[in-house]
């Protein structure tokens, strides 16, 4: 496993799709896909399925996933690069640095498929709908973008409902059994590696889609143990 995993962070160090912790990258984006097309972002995207598949179906947007982990990102990059498929593109960075590599306001939408959920409360700021992210997304997204998140975490499923309420986000849809009524219309019918894990050990999938309000997002205080109150 390990030299499997060493093959792939040397494969996407030379694929021209691919750019690890690039510095300055904000307004690059048009260059590298050579026209002005509407950028689309899946964050956590593990091993691409939603951005490849997505850059197949809608060749007149632009796509980027966004994830950490280099060794899954190298099979969604090299399947883009097999098939010819140039609408496509992989961010290795953490996410909270989203606001570094995109412009305000360039984003038209955002797609969260499967991410940890971070389940100890103590790591809930790690959840990629809490407020500090929210509020990151806020800045990058074109107005009236959505957010979409798709998981079969019930806790962070809730936790998002609960952001969303806190923050009077407007909900577009909201399906809390995607396979209750059988195989789901396009895109939900995209199923992640992890997806397809879920799927066979019986657990439910949960799918939400919201816009963030045009209110700027502020992170709610949190109270110590001993009362005094701290931004998280």
């Amino acid at each position: 496993m390990k030299a499997k995993k060493l093959f792939r962070f040397a494969a996407i160090e030379t694929f021209a799709n691919v750019f690890q912790y690039p510095e300055e990258m904000a307004d690059k984006w048009k260059p590298f896909f050579k026209n002005d097309n509407e950028i689309v972002l899946e964050l956590a995207c593990g091993k691409g399925e939603y951005s490849v598949n997505f850059a197949q179906a809608f060749p007149n947007k632009n796509f980027v996933g966004v994830d950490i982990k280099g060794n899954r990102m190298y099979v969604g990059a090299k399947l883009a690069l097999d098939n010819e498929v140039t609408n496509v593109a992989f961010l290795r960075t953490q996410i909270q640095k989203i606001t570094e590599y995109f412009e305000p306001n360039s984003i038209g939408e955002i797609w969260i498929t499967f991410p940890d959920p971070f389940l100890k409360e103590s790591k809930a700021g790690k959840r990629l709908t809490h407020s500090r992210f929210l509020k990151e997304y806020q800045k990058i997204l074109k107005p009236g973008a959505t957010i979409n998140l798709k998981t079969d975490s019930k806790p962070l499923f809730d936790f998002t409902v609960e952001m969303i309420e806190h923050h009077k986000c407007e909900v577009v849809k909201r399906i809390d059994n995607v396979y209750a009524q059988g195989e789901p219309e396009f895109p939900l019918n995209i199923k992640t590696f992890y997806e397809g894990m879920h799927l066979e050990d019986n657990r439910t999938i949960q799918y939400i889609c919201f816009k963030l309000p045009t209110k700027e997002i502020v992170i709610p205080p949190k109270k110590k143990k001993d009362d005094q109150e701290t931004t998280i």
